[in-house]
């Protein structure tokens, strides 16, 4: 092999390149904000949040790994400001008693500061500038932790609980717009009333969400939804306004209607007006849509709740490409905080991927970083050149090749 002498060397890892998208002087602002450094004389939140992160890309699967991996860095470890690495019993400690609000906050202004760079695309074949889907994933836990939903198992196993991430995308840039972490057992429809929604916004769901008080205020804040009907949902059906047979095999619109559904405000009983779609997909499984708005067309409702699916591939891309199965701390506000971490990491990936204008597949790139992480190759070469470091020489063989046959 010979390798490729070209120069893509900088003077500082790959790590360090990724936590410079970090813009210091607004992360120092809320560690003086929320006085996050007030009890701490050498783990301050910025060696906090270096430590998490470096756990998390290189998927370390506990804190004694993390801490014994950048001991590992020695000289290196100034490069990312810090003199030492961390004692696992500090790291521990900062994990417990270091608010994870402060780490929620840190995740926010991040978004926002990279709100535009992340905002460059735009889905075809929908009306709306602002589209938004929601949903929430249970990750599993023991319920000495949190408390949650789980039956007994046999055998005196322990009782699995879990805690659920309530997230809110932007369905054009694929980044969480809202996120609330709560207890495994409470209701999913519940959280739909912390959400703020703008005007003439669009916001899509599962069934899980019926909440038709709720969907009678986004309705006079003129917020549009589109979610699925629930299959015990009593309704009545006011005016039939499309209807089509189709083919075997053939999907599309199979019909539409103008329902009204009966619900509960200050004990009196209203009604509201929806409009009711039915869908067949390719594989003939129907689905019935209902959404408050009469504009647009029937086909577009269910293209809308279709992308409901991309919400399932983030939180699948969450699960598969940073580390959620073991956590770091057996404490609330410690895993709340590796939660926290781990979708600051996503979201330096995300703007990793839009910067260096990468094909490549948000898989391959987290791999990727996770192994050069301390090498000094610039980042964005790295992306887009990491399979080109090397190239094969290929000798011929003068002498005359020897055919084998199988059988």
């Amino acid at each position: 092999m010979g390798k490729n002498t070209k120069n893509n060397l900088v003077g500082q890892p790959i790590f360090k390149q990724l936590i410079n998208f970090i813009p210091r002087n607004r992360f120092d602002y809320l560690v003086a904000k929320h006085q996050s450094d007030r009890y701490y004389k050498t783990f301050d939140s910025w060696t906090q949040l270096t430590t998490m992160l470096f756990g998390i890309f290189s998927r370390c699967d506990s804190m004694g790994e993390i801490c014994d991996g950048m001991s590992s860095l020695s000289g290196k470890l100034n490069h990312l400001g810090l003199n030492a690495a961390p004692a696992k019993s500090t790291a521990g400690d900062g994990l417990r008693d270091r608010d994870n609000d402060f780490f929620k906050e840190v995740y926010f202004m991040l978004l926002n500061h990279f709100k535009q760079l992340l905002s460059v695309s735009r889905i075809d074949n929908v009306s709306f500038a602002k589209l938004f889907i929601f949903d929430s994933s249970t990750i599993k836990l023991f319920s000495e932790i949190m408390k949650g939903v789980g039956r007994n198992p046999k055998n005196e196993g322990k009782k699995k609980g879990g805690l659920k991430v309530h997230m809110m995308i932007d369905a054009h840039s694929d980044t969480p717009a809202f996120v609330k972490i709560s207890e495994a057992k409470q209701h999913d429809k519940n959280f739909l009333q912390y959400l703020v929604l703008a005007a003439h916004s669009m916001i899509v769901f599962d069934r899980a969400y019926n909440h038709y008080l709720q969907f009678a205020i986004w309705t006079e804040q003129k917020i549009n939804f589109v979610c699925r009907l629930k299959k015990n949902a009593v309704y009545q059906i006011v005016q039939e306004v499309f209807k089509q047979e189709l083919q075997d095999g053939k999907q599309g619109v199979l019909k539409e209607e103008h329902i009204h559904i009966k619900y509960k405000e200050d004990k009196q009983e209203k009604t509201l007006c929806l409009r009711k779609v039915t869908y067949r997909d390719e594989k003939g499984r129907v689905y019935e849509f209902i959404t408050n708005n009469f504009e647009i067309s029937n086909e577009e409702v269910a293209f809308i709740y279709k992308l409901r699916w991309n919400i399932e591939l983030l939180f699948k891309k969450l699960k598969q490409n940073f580390q959620l199965h073991y956590f770091y701390s057996e404490t609330e506000n410690g895993i709340k905080t590796q939660i926290w971490c781990t979708l600051i990491a996503q979201l330096l990936m995300m703007v990793l991927k839009v910067k260096s204008e990468s094909k490549k597949a948000f898989s391959t790139i987290a791999a990727l970083v996770r192994i050069y992480l301390i090498s000094n190759l610039d980042v964005f070469w790295m992306v887009e050149n990491s399979r080109r470091t090397y190239t094969k020489s290929i000798k011929r063989n003068k002498s005359p090749a020897i055919q084998l046959d199988f059988f």
